[in-house]
């Protein structure tokens, strides 16, 4: 029976009530996060608890090592003109993701028992006005749920496999096959999706380096490759230091080490240690430091590699098959030169497996929170134990995007549509703790022991501003990096996120005036465990005294 959520009980009482072991201290479980609206903590998490350290930087691994660092050399050199420029974009944004992991870190904190990343911070820290940001977010996520980026790098590596020409019709079939079979795996089964990007995981990071130690071989004159320094000897020579073009680049390099917040989104999945207190966040958060770190150390190496092979104006034209051009200086065109392709279809395939696992989890915390249509449907793990609804719309989301784009535009801009509004979330997300903590203080509470430095904090900031304001200035030439308005993926961005706070004033504030209801939460238990709250219309009495009645917004 569903239970009217006008003022939510604590997510960690209910916790405690149940025997579940709490992370934090008794005097906390009482308070926490008592007055914030939200999806209930679930009785019975209806997904298992499958995740370990181990699985957990695998996650991590399985979205950061797909398609980045064998596909987005090319339009990166592009655009910054130079090898110094080059390397300092691939230093920049790892320096900012241990930054943006002690930010996730402190917020899980403070929400240690749900899953869902993102949605769920955003959803504590800002309450007011009651439903806003929430709606916006899920709203966003969702239209920009897709995942077509690494299927449209995996059908080119595919092709070019098996000598095939990349025409427009042959890389969207192979892109919507392997999206086909990559969300089927993710839809039959969580523990082997696990697994599966478990092996993958270890597969990619062997095969980052063998490039890194084929690049060591030529630096040692130990191939064929003749002066191998060439290439560095003028780090700084035609650099681009066009804003426009520095912050396109910025927000692609950004895009490629992104992943290291996966885990965070299985957070309410993490299995505890054999007579150990149940700490998921440190185990997430060490996840995330031992991945981003592994990985900034292979892909600095791999680009040093990548420089001392292939002549820079080659690297400049090479589009998405930067690494495909690598083996074919080394190995020339013989088998060996197959090598390469075979690795960047592994990781994509990994990696797609990893994002839909982790996004899943994300629509699911959204529906949980009564912000989609038919909210059990979407919150239901039937018939497999996953979450059937988010995978499948993330599916045809993603089929549907790969035909509706022009091919040769497909990749740069889906890659920066994908970023662009997230960056704006991320902003957000991080101005969050402030009020995050000083209600926590209103509250009597102790500080997070993930609590970070407020200096990081606006260091941040001053990193997303700069993403999200840069690529507004037009380029030199007008000319970005597709073949139609530079601008275009900012635009979209931003108006997917007006079209989302339309939806909420016309849904959640002009309609119920009109009407004379308000909009009020439920509680709704699920036959196989889960539980979500429902947004419903309550009537206005029209009489002092008399109940009003009740019925479905978003219905199901």
């Amino acid at each position: 029976m569903a239970a009217e959520n006008d003022v939510p009980a604590s997510p960690l009482a209910e916790e405690a009530e149940l025997g579940v072991e709490s992370p934090v201290d008794e005097a906390e479980e009482e308070a926490e996060l008592a007055v914030v609206p939200g999806a209930p903590v679930e009785r019975h998490n209806p997904l298992g608890h499958n995740v370990t350290l181990l699985s957990a930087i695998n996650l991590n691994f399985g979205q950061i090592l797909g398609h980045g660092i064998f596909s987005t050399g090319g339009p990166v050199l592009q655009s910054v003109g130079s090898v110094g420029l080059y390397f300092v974009a691939w230093s920049v944004a790892p320096l900012f993701a241990y930054v943006g992991l002690a930010v996730y870190s402190e917020l899980a904190s403070y929400s240690p028992l749900r899953s869902g990343g993102s949605v769920v911070y955003l959803e504590q820290a800002y309450p007011r006005p009651k439903f806003f940001v929430p709606i916006v977010f899920a709203i966003t996520s969702t239209l920009l749920a897709y995942h077509a980026v690494a299927s449209i790098v995996f059908a080119q590596y595919w092709l070019v496999l098996f000598d095939q020409p990349i025409t427009p019709a042959s890389q969207t079939a192979v892109a919507i096959a392997v999206t086909t079979v990559t969300s089927a795996i993710a839809l039959l089964s969580t523990k082997w999706s696990l697994r599966i990007v478990n092996v993958f995981s270890v597969f990619k990071v062997l095969s980052l380096a063998f490039v890194v130690l084929t690049g060591l071989a030529v630096l040692l004159g130990l191939t064929s490759i003749r002066d191998p320094f060439a290439h560095f000897s003028h780090p700084w020579a035609s650099s681009n230091w066009d804003p426009n073009a520095l912050a396109t680049t910025l927000i692609k390099t950004n895009s490629a080490v992104a992943g290291w917040h996966n885990a965070f989104s299985l957070l309410g999945e993490v299995r505890s240690a054999p007579g150990r207190p149940s700490d998921p966040v440190r185990v997430v958060s060490r996840a995330g430091y031992i991945s981003l770190s592994a990985v900034v150390i292979l892909y600095l190496l791999t680009n040093v590699a990548y420089i001392a092979v292939v002549p820079p104006g080659e690297i400049k034209g090479s589009g998405q098959l930067v690494g495909a051009l690598f083996f074919r200086h080394v190995f020339g065109d013989g088998a060996a030169a197959k090598i390469l392709p075979c690795f960047v279809i592994a990781s994509c395939f990994g990696n797609m497996i990893a994002v839909v696992v982790g996004s899943a989890r994300v629509q699911r915390e959204i529906a949980r929170q009564g912000l989609l249509p038919f909210p059990s449907l979407w919150t239901s793990t039937r018939p497999f134990n996953t979450p059937l609804i988010p995978i499948l719309f993330k599916y045809f989301l993603s089929v549907l995007v790969i035909l509706l784009l022009p091919a040769r535009d497909a990749f740069s801009f889906l890659l920066d549509l994908a970023s662009y509004p997230f960056l704006v979330f991320g902003a957000v997300m991080t101005v969050g703790i402030w009020p995050l903590r000083a209600r926590r203080r209103k509250m009597g509470l102790e500080r997070s022991r993930y609590e970070m430095s407020d200096i990081l904090i606006v260091v941040y900031l001053v990193w997303h501003a700069f993403l999200l304001i840069m690529p507004l200035i037009p380029p030199k030439a007008g000319k970005g990096d597709v073949s139609f308005f530079y601008a275009t993926y900012c635009f979209v961005g931003l108006g997917v996120l007006l079209l989302a706070a339309l939806f909420y004033y016309v849904y959640i504030v002009f309609l119920p005036k009109r009407g004379g209801y308000e909009i009020v939460e439920e509680i709704e238990d699920l036959p196989d465990g889960g539980r979500n709250a429902r947004l419903v219309r309550r009537y206005k009495a029209r009489e002092a005294g008399v109940a009003g009645e009740e019925s479905p917004l978003l219905s199901d």
